[in-house]
């Protein structure tokens, strides 16, 4: 999942995108609106956190300018106010979710998590397939019963390949939604963190690499992935 925090308070801004990369998630940040509008340019995002009173161009206007495009990135507005007269406004311009400030980063984490559901075609909670299961709610993956120790880019790359549903996904995909924009080595880190994660899943090996167009995840009765 990726995610665009846009707040103009720098501290809560970094507390959020820390807190979200902590919990497995691509995050980038903007100050300001036009910068939020250049980075939805430049890339899919699937849940954007706005604050809502941002300096120069208003996060009313860049919600706005979200559903005229078309993006299937999902809103969580952030405001201080918090009157029902204030959040009518906001989710009327289409913001998918509304959060009051001051709030718990476990709140923020669990309407994050649950907009990302939301941004692509829905898919369950729970993602499976030959013995692997991933709870993207909960942020935890287990094989046959065994839980995996996964590092947070182990289980985006995961999820990922289970969300792709034994579809090929390319090196180029898992950089979009892994790594952060800003991240200026990922075509290694794709890599790296793919040699580490099948470590960790163990026998017999699962993610299949397809020459020349990236990596999926191999059918119970395919078992050469190399």
């Amino acid at each position: 999942m990726r995610v665009l925090v846009v707040e103009d308070e720098e501290f809560l801004r970094e507390m959020i995108a820390e807190g979200l990369r902590r919990d497995a998630i691509a995050v980038d940040e903007a100050s300001d609106g036009l910068e939020a509008l250049r980075r939805l340019g430049l890339g899919e995002y699937d849940v954007l956190v706005l604050d809502r009173d941002l300096p120069g161009l208003h996060g009313d206007e860049v919600c706005r300018q979200v559903v005229r495009d078309g993006l299937l990135t999902r809103v969580l507005m952030l405001t201080a106010s918090g009157t029902v007269r204030d959040r009518v406004a906001g989710l009327g311009l289409g913001a998918d979710d509304y959060l009051t400030k001051p709030f718990a980063y476990d709140e923020l984490l669990a309407r994050v998590l649950a907009l990302g559901r939301r941004a692509r075609p829905a898919l369950p909670p729970v993602l499976e397939r030959a013995g692997i299961a991933v709870d993207t709610a909960a942020r935890s993956a287990a094989r046959d019963g065994r839980r995996l120790a996964l590092s947070r880019k182990e289980f985006a790359v995961l999820e990922a390949l289970l969300r792709a549903d034994g579809a090929v996904v390319s090196n180029e995909d898992l950089i979009e939604q892994v790594w952060e924009q800003d991240t200026s080595y990922r075509t290694n880190a794709v890599r790296v963190t793919l040699s580490k994660l099948r470590a960790k899943l163990g026998e017999p090996q699962l993610i299949e690499t397809v020459p020349g167009a990236g990596y999926r995840m191999a059918r119970p009765d395919r078992q050469d992935p190399r």
